[in-house]
């Protein structure tokens, strides 16, 4: 059984000392796998991969004018940006039956996939890299993720409003060749947060429900 949990909005590090605390129950079998649910305040934040701060533009002072932290986190993946508008899931869920960390990322992805075209828009893959694609050029969903004893955290964060202006001050996930869009910028009427959320944790469930634990 998925324990969904939206925490609201919240400081990305608060947030990660968090997880932590919930992997280590993970891990304890003191809860089981859980989905959490965020939006976060204005924060870029770099990941694992080698030369990734070099991917930060702005200034120290042009992040403080702005209002925007910089973070280094311990996910996967380059610089990416998290924010107000969009949808942040989390999920705490053990690997331990299926212990291939890539096919646990392209699970993520369907995830998106199956959610977007729910509200009838279509995306995609993008071959050699990481988050969820329209047109195989504008760039809708960041993926980043961590595991620890088989337990997952970080996760996936889906633009649904965010300020798409502070995207200016890095270059995303490292990509030259493409942009950043929101389900705001693409569609007429974007569903609702709620709806997004809601749909989210139905397909999650869905997917991570064949898997076992």
């Amino acid at each position: 059984m998925l324990t969904v949990i939206d925490w609201g909005r919240t400081n990305y590090s608060d947030a990660l000392e968090q997880q932590k605390s919930l992997v280590q129950q993970r891990i304890n079998g003191q809860i089981g796998d859980t989905l959490i649910i965020t939006e976060h305040n204005p924060v870029f934040t770099t990941g694992m991969r080698k030369g990734a701060s070099k991917h930060l533009i702005w200034s120290a002072k042009q992040l403080a004018h702005r209002g925007i932290e910089f973070l280094e986190s311990n996910r996967g993946g380059d610089i990416t940006y998290h924010g107000p508008g969009q949808i942040v899931v989390y999920p705490i869920v053990s690997l331990q039956a299926r212990k291939d960390l890539h096919a646990y990322l392209r699970d993520l992805e369907l995830v998106v996939i199956q959610t977007l075209s729910h509200f009838n828009l279509e995306s995609s893959r993008r071959d050699g890299k990481t988050g969820i694609w329209l047109e195989n050029q504008r760039k809708i969903c960041a993926i980043g993720v961590a595991v620890r004893s088989w337990i997952t955290y970080h996760g996936l964060a889906l633009n649904l409003n965010p300020d798409l202006s502070n995207y200016n001050g890095i270059v995303p996930c490292g990509i030259t060749d493409g942009e950043v869009t929101s389900l705001a910028m693409e569609m007429t009427n974007p569903p609702s947060s709620k709806s997004i959320k809601s749909r989210l944790a139905v397909e999650f469930e869905a997917i991570f429900a064949t898997i076992g634990n």
